[in-house]
């Protein structure tokens, strides 16, 4: 079963429906203990990183979700999803992450780029990665975001995008893989993601 974590962050029904285009045992669930019968876990989000991380520790997600992460399983994380697996992050305060990649979350440089940074971009891969496979270099994906993340590890990173700076769009190692992108609205090329981690943890 893979389980999209549901902790009141944003909506989440679209991230079902790309999934369910490649497997029918998808489910939703705002309950932690889901994990143990769960072969793979997907985080979206929209909105603010303090709360989300707010909702992930009232609603018990915290500790178990790094569990499993670290254990090996498989986790696909999508936009604020993508940003929570960092240390900290500097959106309206200081707040501490999932800590699972080292590095910090950052608003774009006050200048003359529009933010938030919202429309399509091509994506230039920087390392391997199965979850891309058939994904051609520099595919165009949807992007909505104000902030980004600076990395401490960059063997994390396996794209990145530019946006008045190049920064990391893409990060993965093993059994996760995360992006900054809504891959589940980003047409074909995003699906193509969607559908190669679906094989991934059914293969």
């Amino acid at each position: 079963m893979i389980t999209v974590i549901d902790y009141g962050m944003g909506n989440i029904r679209s991230v079902v429906k790309a999934l369910e285009l490649y497997t029918p045992e998808v489910r939703v669930s705002s309950d932690p203990s889901s994990i143990a019968d769960s072969k793979a876990l997907v985080m979206p989000g929209d909105g603010a990183f303090g709360m989300a991380m707010e909702h992930l520790d009232s609603y018990g997600w915290t500790s178990p979700l790094k569990e499993f992460i670290h254990g090996g399983g498989f986790f696909l994380g999508i936009c604020l999803g993508f940003q929570l697996l960092f240390s900290t992050s500097e959106e309206f305060g200081h707040y501490r992450g999932l800590d699972i990649i080292p590095g910090r979350v950052v608003r774009f440089p006050h200048g003359d780029l529009k933010v938030p940074h919202m429309g399509w971009n091509d994506v230039k891969i920087k390392h391997d990665s199965p979850f891309l496979d058939g994904v051609g270099e520099n595919s165009y994906y949807y992007f909505i975001h104000s902030f980004y993340p600076e990395m401490v590890d960059r063997d994390w990173i396996v794209g990145e995008v530019s946006y008045g700076i190049d920064f990391p769009c893409i990060v993965g190692k093993n059994n996760l893989i995360a992006t900054q992108f809504h891959p589940e609205k980003s047409h074909n090329a995003g699906l193509k993601i969607v559908r190669n981690f679906v094989g991934r943890v059914y293969n």
